[in-house]
């Protein structure tokens, strides 16, 4: 708890603005960012106790500005499982974002396709998810400020906000499902075995990011 305290106050002290919404930007999503007006852009490796991002395509910064007057902090790219880190660390950006505030998280992906009707380019919707990652975030003490010891994982997605993008995304005539994620440690991607036992368990898509944080 008091490295999370640290990094908040140290992002804290850099801005006055003060989010409450938060956005975790996926593979090919980075270029959301031309969209925020920023006034605090910051490495990660410049956050106290924040992991630098390694892979490709996730720049490895924490920007905090606004979009259409809302204050958003977002994060341009995250920390893998897969890249050897532990749990802890990889949910630790999060974590601090809750610390500073933030009570509306909105995490995206670039995922796998479970569902032939699911082409290339859809956007899905996560309505629920599939821990099959070996591992849990929660492990060890409870962080009480955070979160009970045993949270409920029925709801662990919004509803309203499952209802808002998908009435954004008709409106916006963009192609989209709703369905649920699997979430797999990575870093090889799944056999044809794997991808027939994840549609049979319920899988729309499979990934291996997202479900630690959520």
């Amino acid at each position: 708890m008091d490295n999370l305290q640290e990094a908040a106050n140290f992002i804290r002290s850099k801005t006055s603005l003060k989010p409450k919404i938060g956005i975790v930007l996926g593979s090919g999503l980075g270029h959301f960012v031309n969209k925020i007006e920023v006034e605090l852009s910051l490495p990660f490796a410049e956050i106290p106790h924040f992991a630098p991002a390694t892979v490709e395509g996730h720049n490895g910064q924490l920007l905090i500005g606004t979009v259409n007057g809302q204050a958003v902090a977002c994060m341009q790219g995250r920390i893998h499982y897969y890249e050897g880190h532990p749990m802890h660390q990889v949910v630790f950006p999060v974590r601090t974002l809750a610390m500073l505030g933030v009570e509306t998280i909105i995490l995206t992906n670039a995922a796998g396709s479970l569902r032939e009707q699911n082409k290339a380019g859809t956007f899905l919707i996560i309505k629920d998810h599939i821990n099959l990652m070996g591992d849990n975030p929660l492990k060890g003490p409870n962080l009480k400020h955070l979160g009970p010891r045993f949270p409920d994982m029925t709801e662990t997605y919004d509803k309203k906000l499952i209802q808002t993008m998908t009435d954004v995304f008709k409106e916006q005539k963009v192609t989209h499902a709703t369905g649920n994620y699997c979430g797999v440690s990575g870093p090889t991607y799944e056999t044809p075995a794997e991808v027939q036992y994840l549609r049979l368990i319920g899988g729309d898509a499979v990934g291996m990011s997202t479900v630690p944080e959520a």
